[in-house]
Formats: structure tokens, C-alpha cells, sequence
């Protein structure tokens, strides 16, 4: 995404990239100084609180002042006395007694920013972006939200075409940005975006399919019809794209909820399935109550299997009850509809952990199979392929999981740092790990883990403490015993980590 960078001297700081660049050469600086120093930069000779600063490197976390000391000690030995940064002695980052700290250089904030831009995937590749709603109604928006999550499922579907998932289109809802900007970031070249509006029994959709290098309208068009209408029409609006793109008609239409209001409660419990305990108790309620009004809606089943294993993530840990629970619906759900590949993946997965692995490996085949866009399945089977040993394969899995995904939930970021861990990348995995996606949530056991292996011991302690704050009931046995380890040897490797760190046995 955007962002700006910063000039001083020989440097150029790059927050969003994590990057110090002296000259064109990286200067290896950790997290917590990048930290630090980005909020020195963007406030240039201000005094800035010791408070501010430990805030912006240890946000809601408490720690001693001399954390804040031995951080700036080491900003000043990396940046040197150099240029207009030499005042006191203290290099680019002056001392004010009993106050903070100031950061004494001119800096430049630089105009034309370089955006990263990902390669081409040979299939005709295309992000449908959020399609704009009318008003500030908020069930407007909600409407709006849902077709354009349903267009990306329905494109997905289709093998010819590489298809950018949800939360990397999402990422772009009320942002202002020009088309090949958007397509250089997500790496695709065509865009689909619109506009929609539901009122009075009826509802109006204007589309369009942008040629995102040229600027060019592949295709366009405008719907005008009832509500009844609505699956009708994103069913004709994939078609009319997918024979933009490959020239043919693609994959059969998706099955449909026979009840709108059930449709409704699914779409606004989508949106709470990553959030917080709270968010989720809401979206169990509405999810519930969709499969009431439509008893054979399978992705409202599927969604409702994904809700009990939130639940468990929450409360740390699975009951014997909401396993089964979960089962039961994931079942349900690939029963209804057998070629929805999201039911697909989340049986698979909690398969998984019931140590079903056959049928498990079989369903993740399955989901793929359906839909090879489908980027969460990739990322799940990435988890599970890593604990059955297989970590190179995994690695592969979660890698491209980020590709179709580029700016994914943060569970993405707990599946990389495990893999990179169990493939001993342990450099990699802090990297990872300590991303601001992530590191508020339970991946701190794979960092603290990270850490110990790296010698860092008194971080990984640290690290570990904080994680057993929010999840005061983790064990190393119950862990190691409720994961769906195939592997005795990648089991180890965990657990000396977890032990190295100080993790309760």
C-alpha cells in the first residue's frame, strides 16, 4: 500500500517496507528501532515524551524505561554523528533531560513513492475491487460488500483465471488510488469495479472491466432488476467477464440461498469472522439464525463450522462438545453444496485435527481442485502440511496463499513465521513475526520460540510471558497433544523451542 518515505543524510527510511537504507545498502536495524525512529522522523525536532516513544515501539505493552535507553543507544551507534546530525554529541537523536528524546536533522519526505509492484501471473489475472454503494446507508454498503464478495467467489472458480482474494480487494475500500497503481500492487491486470444499490424491491448494478495498463473498458454494463434477481445477475455478470478474459463460458453457476434474509445474515456475519470475541459471539448469532430461515444455505453452515473454531482460538482450546459441533456443520455444509470449495477446506481442516489425515488430504484436494484461487484453503493446507513434516511443501503452500492474497487476515502471518520456523529460518520467522498484522495475536509463542533458537533469550522470554498473558492455560503437552502433528521430529523442534523460551511444560 502507499505510504511515505523519509530523507535524512545518507538515509532513507522506508516504514512500510521495514527498511533503513544507507545509500542503496540495508542497515540491519530491529523492529522495535524502526519503530522508534519512524516516530522521531515524522515529528523532526519536536521533544517527544519517553511515554509517546515507548507507546509507539511497545504498543499496549508495559516495560522499563531502560528498554527506551538501550534502544536509542543503539539508533545513535547504527545512524553515527553525520551532517547536521551531530548536535550535542548524540548523533541524529538528541537528549532532553528528564523529557525524551528529539530528533535533531532536516528530513525530507519524499514525493513518488515506489509502490511494489508484483509480477504478472500467466492466467489473465484480475482484482474485483469493492463496489461503491449509494448513500451512507449502512445496509447499502453491506449490500454492496456482499456482491462484491460473491464476484470474487464466482470468478475463483474458474482455473483460466488468477483471481486476487477478498481481504486484498478490501484492502482498497475508501482509498483513493489510480487503477495501475492498484493492479502494479496486487499484480494483475485487469480491475472490476461498480457500483450498487438495492431500494424499493429492486435493485441497479453498473459494472466495468478496466484494462488496468491501458486504461481501456474491456466491458461494461448496467442492471435494472428485481430482487429476486439479484443471484441472476452476478451470475451473468461473471459470465459476461470470464468471456472477456478467456474467450469462453466459464464454471457452472455457484448453488444460491433460497432465502434473501439468510443471505443477508451470512453477509454481515462475513465481516466478523476475524475480529474479536465479541464480534464473533455476534456473527454466531447471525449465522445461526440464517440457517434457521434457510435450512439448506451451505455456506452459512461452513461459516458457522469456521465460528465454533473461533471460538476455540478465543477460549484456548477446543471442548470435546464445539469439535464436534463444528464437524457436524463443516459436514453439513460440503453435504448441501459438494462443490463449495470454502466447505470444502474447513472440513478438511478440522479433519485435521481429529487426526483424520486421509480424509482430510483428500477434501483439501478437493477444495483445490474446485477452486485453485481460493487462498485461504492454500494457507490452511500450508498449516497442516508443515506439522506433517513437509515443511518445504508448506512453505510453497503459504507463499502462494500470500500471492492471491496480498494483503491477507493476520492469521496469514501466524501460518508463515510457523512455517519458516520449522524450516529453521528463525531471522525469518522474528521478521515475520513481529509485522504489525500479527503481532498483537497468539503467533507470540512461534516468535518467542524464534528467539530462543536464535540465542535471543531474555526476548523470547519476554515474548513468551506476554503470550501466557493471553493465554494463561497454554501448555506445552496440551499444545503438543491437540495439534495435528504427523511428524515426531517437527513435534520436537517446537517444543524445545516453546521450552527454550520458558513456556510451561
Amino acid at each position: 500500500m502507499q505510504g511515505l518515505r523519509f530523507a535524512f543524510g545518507p538515509f532513507v527510511l522506508d516504514p512500510e517496507a521495514g527498511t533503513l537504507l544507507r545509500g542503496d545498502v540495508p542497515v540491519s536495524v530491529g523492529y522495535r528501532g524502526l519503530r522508534l525512529l519512524e516516530t522521531l522522523v515524522r515529528r523532526p525536532g519536536e521533544i517527544l515524551g519517553k511515554a509517546e516513544l515507548m507507546d509507539a515501539a511497545w504498543p499496549d505493552t508495559a516495560v522499563e524505561e531502560g528498554n527506551l535507553t538501550v534502544q536509542i543507544a543503539q539508533l545513535r551507534k547504527l545512524l553515527g554523528v553525520t551532517g547536521d546530525g551531530g548536535e550535542g554529541g548524540d548523533g541524529w537523536i538528541a537528549t532532553v533531560p528528564r523529557v525524551g528524546y528529539r530528533f535533531t536533522g532536516s528530513v525530507q519526505e519524499l514525493s513518488g513513492v515506489k509502490h511494489r509492484s508484483l509480477a504478472l501471473p500467466e492466467r489473465p489475472s484480475i482484482a474485483v475491487l469493492p463496489f461503491d454503494s449509494v448513500g451512507n446507508d449502512p445496509e447499502q454498503e453491506s449490500f454492496a460488500d456482499g456482491l462484491t464478495e460473491d464476484l470474487i467467489t464466482d470468478l475463483s472458480r474458474n482455473a483460466g483465471l488468477f483471481v486476487i482474494a477478498r481481504n486484498s480487494a478490501f484492502a482498497y475500500k475508501g482509498k483513493v488510488a489510480d487503477g495501475r497503481t492498484i493492479a502494479g500492487e496486487l499484480g494483475v491486470r485487469t480491475l472490476l469495479t461498480g457500483s450498487a444499490r438495492r431500494a424499493a424491491g429492486r435493485v441497479r448494478i453498473n459494472a466495468q472491466l478496466i484494462d488496468a495498463a491501458s486504461g481501456e473498458h474491456l466491458w461494461a454494463d448496467r442492471f435494472d432488476r428485481g430482487l429476486g434477481d439479484i443471484f441472476a445477475v452476478q451470475d451473468e455478470v461473471t459470465a459476461r467477464i470470464v468471456h472477456a478474459l478467456l474467450g469462453r463460458l466459464g464454471a457452472s453457476p455457484r448453488k444460491r440461498p433460497n432465502n434473501l434474509e439468510a443471505y443477508d445474515f451470512c453477509v454481515r456475519a462475513r465481516r466478523l469472522m476475524d475480529d474479536t470475541p465479541q464480534a464473533a459471539r455476534e456473527a454466531h448469532l447471525m449465522l445461526t439464525r440464517a440457517v434457521s430461515l434457510d435450512p439448506n444455505y451451505a455456506e452459512a453452515y461452513r461459516w458457522l463450522a469456521m465460528n465454533h473454531w473461533m471460538g476455540w482460538v478465543h477460549s484456548g482450546g477446543p471442548t470435546d462438545s464445539s469439535r464436534g459441533i463444528a464437524l457436524e456443520l463443516a459436514r453439513r455444509g460440503v453435504d448441501l453444496d459438494p462443490d463449495d470449495a470454502g466447505c470444502r477446506w474447513v472440513l478438511a481442516y478440522l479433519l485435521a485435527y481429529e487426526r483424520s489425515f486421509a480424509e482430510a488430504d483428500a477434501e483439501f484436494a478437493k477444495a483445490i481442485e474446485i477452486d485453485p484461487n481460493e487462498a485461504d484453503a492454500w494457507a490452511a493446507l500450508s498449516d497442516v502440511t508443515v506439522l506433517a513434516g513437509r515443511v518445504d511443501e508448506g512453505l510453497e503452500h503459504i507463499r502462494k496463499a500470500f500471492r492471491l492474497n496480498p494483503f491477507p487476515a493476520n492469521w496469514y502471518h501466524l501460518v508463515l513465521g510457523q512455517a519458516q520456523y520449522a524450516a529453521a529460518e528463525y531471522e525469518a520467522a522474528v521478521e515475520t513475526l513481529t509485522r504489525d498484522e500479527t503481532y498483537r495475536t497468539s503467533s507470540r509463542r512461534f516468535l518467542a520460540a524464534s528467539l530462543a533458537q536464535l540465542g535471543r533469550l531474555d526476548e523470547a522470554r519476554a515474548e513468551g510471558e506476554l503470550f501466557l498473558v493471553g493465554n494463561p492455560d497454554f501448555t506445552i503437552n496440551h499444545w503438543a497433544a491437540t495439534e495435528p502433528f504427523r511428524h515426531a521430529a517437527t513435534l520436537e523442534h517446537f517444543v524445545d523451542g516453546f521450552r527454550k523460551a520458558g513456556l510451561p511444560e
